[in-house]
């Protein structure tokens, strides 16, 4: 499990340095993830090393949004000022991500049939 987590945490700190290294417009812990799917590709990397933290951390992933809340909580004066814009910026954006995992997956299909 040790291992696991050091490898995990790891890779969030590199795609945090490469991030502001490169100046690129990604969360590091975007990029992180991005490099452990490159690894667990390459092999470089096997499920078995990480199996057991990321299971740790997805059956505690509730305690990683108290954060969150407790920002709606802080700013919700200002959330209910803003409302009708959050609105609009949180269905738009969930149309642009659902489309562009439907053009994802049919490409994929498309690359996998032939």
């Amino acid at each position: 499990m040790l291992r696991g987590m050091a490898i995990l945490l790891g890779l969030q700190l590199g795609g945090e340095v490469l991030t502001r290294w490169l100046e690129m417009p990604l969360p590091g812990s975007v990029v992180g993830m991005i490099l452990l799917l490159g690894g667990l590709r390459a092999e470089l990397l096997q499920v078995e090393w990480v199996k057991d933290a990321a299971e740790l951390l997805l059956d505690n992933l509730s305690l990683l949004f108290v954060p969150a809340g407790v920002g709606v909580m802080v700013y919700a004066d200002l959330i209910a000022h803003h409302w009708v814009a959050l609105s609009v910026a949180a269905s738009l954006s969930t149309l642009v991500v659902l489309a562009a995992t439907g053009w994802s997956a049919q490409f994929l299909a498309r690359k996998g049939g032939d």
